[in-house]
């Protein structure tokens, strides 16, 4: 039913479903948490605000990082531990990590009893291949369409749980409380505009990012702030919000897929990045604390490409933050490609049967999409805004937030990643921490007293909701080019106080013009009152990456800062909160946790 004018918005029907969890999004971590929470003894439902399989995991390509050990039996959990430390620039929550790489593992070998199908070595294990970042070939992989391939299995396992009920094409656009406890959301049907209360005992967010926020992003129309804007509104803290990993490996040309992610894959099978010189820059950016482990000629990189045993890894290899910012660089100083970004070449460096073997869906897409044949000539690729590091604030052995029956996993949640998200961690980041979620949301669930949410909570959530549909004058599309444009510009890749500031009052000022966003028709279909509840979203995330952001007077991992372009030994100690405040949002610093000397003896050794 399409809302009329002069209709009173607090007298519209609408359904309640009562279940012992809510899991908010369908991605690989909203289904790991559904899954566990059902296996746990749960009613479950799974709401998406897009179809089931359209997530961002399909996006992770490269593999899925776990030191199995099954290409170099040097691997184990304590290397991957340290490599994910390192890679975070020491902001990671150690005990996150921890957790993360011990379990990585046997997350992976059940995906596989599951049904998902790995590529194998000759001896028929499961292949795993180098990727940025880390030591030892980690990553499992199906060609490149690896995230695919794990969104298959978990949603084919999930499908066949009697006591998890999906709910495709719903966006959530409040988390209702009683007291101080998160008791249900609310959500609307994307198609009809049907408003619908879920009840529950426990609700896990599994949102993903906020790649919207950007004009150039790897992300679908999907990835706007929800869980981040949802949880913070809800009185839940955020960390690490100044942290947004712009993937390097971008294209940038041509036009028809601009923006596409390029999987670090290619990297991994050898692909080299070169500038408009024909130069092999990379070398010219190794950091200190990896020079020990990266390999300094092309002579030294060629021998790791033969397999040779002790060999280093190229520096192409290096982490996502070290390899966007030298191509930003090379741009910045005259030697980038002719759209603005830099020469990635695997034809010279392999057969192309080969690259159609390893590599075969960024064969196939380019040779589709942008007439590109990536056996015969390279990829203009730039970096491109891709996985957020920053999010909710969990505990690392429950996934619960600093509110009551709210939990998070995936890239709505945040403290694996720290400073710099090593690729393919992500992959066995959602699978563990969903695991987590799921278990702690379903034992809080059934072991506190369930309670209702208010209903002058359901009425205002409905007031907000509908509010577009008034007399308004301001075009959400518009406002999402101005947004764009803020955030590209003041908060990009490269950042300085003064741009920031700059950016926090256009932000603030974008905030004072929601309530007059309108939109027009009625709620069957119109994506214009979508964008309209997205836009709140979007808005209050950016603010608190920016506001993160200004706080953190220093450069470490994805964020830049060109007035303070070094460490801060006194930064490195601590995370920065975003936490609901009289004032709207405040930034409150938090010192890491005490890791045991016994790990951070480990992680200080310069190679293992």
């Amino acid at each position: 039913m399409g809302l009329r004018q002069g209709v009173d918005i607090l007298t519209e029907s609408f359904e309640t479903k009562k279940y012992d969890i809510v899991v908010v999004g369908a991605g690989g971590a909203g289904l790991r948490a559904a899954i566990a929470a059902a296996d746990y003894g749960s009613n479950v439902a799974l709401v998406t605000k897009s179809l089931l399989g359209k997530a961002h995991t399909v996006m992770a390509e490269g593999g899925v990082a776990a030191a199995l050990g099954n290409v170099d039996k040097r691997d184990n959990w304590k290397v991957h531990f340290r490599d994910t430390i390192r890679g975070s620039k020491n902001l990671a929550n150690w005990e996150m990590a921890k957790i993360h790489a011990e379990k990585a593992p046997e997350r992976v070998r059940e995906l596989e009893r599951w049904g998902a199908v790995f590529d194998r070595t000759e001896e028929g294990k499961i292949s795993q291949r180098n990727f940025g970042g880390h030591r030892y070939p980690r990553l499992a992989h199906v060609g490149d369409r690896t995230g695919l391939e794990i969104i298959r299995a978990l949603q084919d396992h999930t499908v066949h749980k009697e006591n998890i009920e999906i709910f495709m094409e719903y966006t959530v656009t409040t988390l209702l409380k009683s007291d101080e406890t998160v008791s249900g959301v609310l959500a609307y049907n994307r198609a009809s505009g049907e408003l619908k209360v879920f009840e529950a005992g426990a609700v896990i967010l599994a949102t993903g990012g906020i790649g919207k926020a950007y004009r150039v992003t790897s992300n679908s129309w999907e990835y706007t702030g929800d869980g981040h804007a949802l949880a913070h509104l809800a009185g839940a803290d955020l960390i690490d919000m100044e942290f947004v990993q712009f993937h390097p490996t971008g294209m940038v040309w041509p036009p028809s897929v601009k923006g596409t992610l390029v999987t670090e894959g290619v990297r991994g099978e050898g692909g080299i990045l070169v500038n408009s010189e024909g130069k092999r820059f990379m070398f010219d950016y190794i950091p200190e604390v990896f020079a020990a482990e990266t390999a300094k000629s092309e002579e030294e990189a060629d021998a790791w490409l033969r397999g040779e045993e002790g060999a280093m890894r190229p520096p192409e290899l290096l982490t996502r933050d070290v390899v966007a910012r030298a191509i930003m660089t090379e741009v910045k100083e005259g030697r980038g490609s002719p759209h603005g970004g830099a020469f990635l070449d695997i034809a010279s460096r392999r057969e192309a049967e080969y690259i159609k073997r390893k590599l075969p869906s960024m064969y196939h897409q380019f040779k589709e999409l942008a007439t590109l044949d990536i056996t015969e000539e390279p990829m203009e690729v730039g970096p491109t805004t891709h996985y957020m590091m920053g999010g909710i604030k969990v505990e690392a052995g429950t996934a619960s937030s600093t509110i009551p029956g709210l939990y998070a996993a995936g890239e709505a949640a945040a403290g694996m990643h720290g400073a710099n998200r090593l690729g393919g961690n992500s992959l066995s980041d959602l699978l563990v921490f969903g695991k987590i979620a799921g278990q702690s949301a379903s034992n809080f669930a059934q072991t506190n007293t369930y309670v209702s949410p208010h209903g002058k909570g359901i009425n205002k959530s409905i007031e907000d909701t509908l509010k577009p549909f008034e007399a308004g004058t301001e075009n959400p599309y518009q406002m999402h080019e101005e947004l764009q444009e803020i955030m590209e510009a003041h908060a990009g890749i490269v950042r300085t106080g003064n741009e920031l500031e700059k950016g926090i009052k256009k932000l603030e000022d974008l905030k004072k013009r929601l309530p007059n966003l309108h939109a027009k028709g009625d709620r069957n279909y119109n994506p214009g009152w979508h964008l309209c509840l997205d836009l709140k979203n979007m808005i209050i995330t950016s603010l608190a990456l920016a506001k993160a952001a200004l706080e953190r007077t220093e450069s470490r991992g994805a964020h830049t800062r060109l007035d303070h372009p070094e460490y801060d030994s006194e930064l490195g100690k601590i995370n920065m909160i975003i936490r609901p405040s009289h004032e709207g949002m405040s930034v409150v610093r938090s010192p890491l946790t005490e890791m045991p000397s016994d790990l951070k003896e480990y992680v200080l050794q310069e190679a293992v």
